[in-house]
């Protein structure tokens, strides 16, 4: 069966119901500044000690001005403290006044926190083109300074304040031992919509008590957002804001991670861990979706060519509307495959669908094997489907996650301004 979007536990990697807030040293707080209506819509993220820092950001070409801001203080600096985000604005197509309402935003955050404005990270997200009520930012921040805490709620408003179209809030929490030391990495994200990374995810922020080099701490979030937040698509269209931040304060006082050894690797599975199932909450919460769909590829010759043909699946927006309809037309699902540009034998696929009504195969070697159509619509009912399909050429295998498509979609979206 597919797993479940609350994931279980590593034999030595414990996950729970946690956030940004729960590694030592971090404190969030989340309000309603009045960018939107009755919503909280700005939020802060602060940690008591600098953060060795890592981050990835969006391959669009037009980038939104804090994308810009971040990119030069993990290039640069690799160190922050704190970060200012705000929903309802992108600061996207904003030109020279959106660049400098980034510098009036970090100067606001870092004169109410006594920081140097190089250390403060900004965020945006919500709609391109307008400029942001500077002045409610301004005030915002400085509220938002004197609320912080370290407690799970406050972690949780400062996620439910950077929710735009997203039904749930996003959020989760691991712990683990590094030398002795028990480490903490906790995360946040959210994203429903315009969701077609190429890099990390619409915004995504992770904290750690974890003492790790630059170096590795960059090296590692990479690797994990290859293989998480590369692998969802909702819709086909990518952000103009993505954003994936890492913040390390080393408050767990574990022996530094400096090169890829043990601790390394730990570290890493438990961070993949933590970003898995954030990209898998993403995919399941995609704007008007009903279904979390895994495509799940295996008997690959190389991993690039079962990414390739997973990421095909979940972005067809054929498949996904006969995932919609609970239909098992599965010829879309290789027609998809066909058309992804990857090599391999059309003759030779085996697909089969699988959720928590049971499990039916639907083509052996590309034919159908006359299933019955009750059982796999009874199976393309629930609400986390899973296609496994066997290309029966390697050992090489990819997980992609996606969504069903619905009248729901188009609903949400044209009326997204208004």
């Amino acid at each position: 069966m597919p797993n479940s979007i609350n994931q279980q536990s590593s034999a030595n990697i414990n996950l729970y119901d946690g956030g940004v807030t729960s590694p030592q040293g971090f404190k969030a707080a989340g309000i309603c500044a009045g960018i939107k209506k009755d919503r909280k819509d700005m939020a802060m993220l602060y940690s008591i000690r600098p953060c060795t820092l890592a981050g990835t950001f969006t391959q669009n070409l037009v980038k939104a001005a804090p994308v810009v801001w971040d990119y030069n203080i993990v290039k640069t600096y690799r160190t922050a403290q704190a970060c200012v985000m705000n929903s309802g604005v992108a600061n996207a197509c904003t030109g020279t006044q959106g660049a400098e309402y980034c510098v009036k935003t970090a100067m606001a955050a870092a004169e109410a926190l006594g920081l140097n404005m190089k250390q403060v990270l900004l965020a945006s997200t919500g709609v391109i083109g307008m400029q942001l009520p500077i002045d409610t930012i301004c005030e915002g921040t400085k509220t938002l300074a004197g609320m912080l805490s370290d407690t799970r709620e406050a972690g949780s408003a400062a996620t439910e304040a950077i929710m735009t179209t997203d039904t749930k809030r996003k959020e989760i929490a691991v712990s683990f031992e590094l030398g002795g030391k028990t480490v903490t990495i906790g995360g946040m994200t959210k994203g429903a919509g315009m969701i077609h990374p190429n890099m990390g995810t619409m915004l995504c922020f992770l904290t750690t008590d974890a003492k790790i080099s630059a170096e590795m701490a960059q090296q590692a979030l990479l690797s994990c957002v290859k293989d998480s937040f590369n692998m969802i698509s909702v819709d086909g269209d990518q952000s103009t804001n993505d954003t994936c931040l890492l913040l390390c304060n080393g408050l767990a006082d574990n022996p530094e991670i400096a090169e890829e050894d043990a601790d390394y690797e730990t570290f890493r599975a438990a961070l993949e861990m933590v970003t898995k199932n954030l990209a898998r909450r993403m995919a399941a919460d995609g704007e008007g979706a009903h279904a979390l769909f895994e495509v799940k590829v295996t008997g690959a010759s190389t991993k690039k060519q079962a990414v390739t043909l997973a990421k095909s699946v979940i972005e067809s927006s054929l498949v996904k509307a006969a995932i919609a309809g609970h239909d098992a037309n599965w010829g879309r699902i290789i027609c998809a495959m066909g058309y992804s540009g990857a090599e391999f034998d059309p003759n030779k696929v085996n697909l089969t669908f699988e959720s928590s009504a049971g499990s039916v195969k639907i083509a052996e070697n590309s034919v159908s094997t006359g299933y019955s159509e009750e059982l796999a619509t009874e199976i393309l009912s629930q609400d986390e489907i899973t296609a496994i399909i066997d290309i029966q050429e390697g050992d090489a295998e990819a997980t992609a996650w996606g969504c069903d498509l619905t009248h729901e979609y188009v609903t949400i979206n044209a009326d997204y301004r208004s």
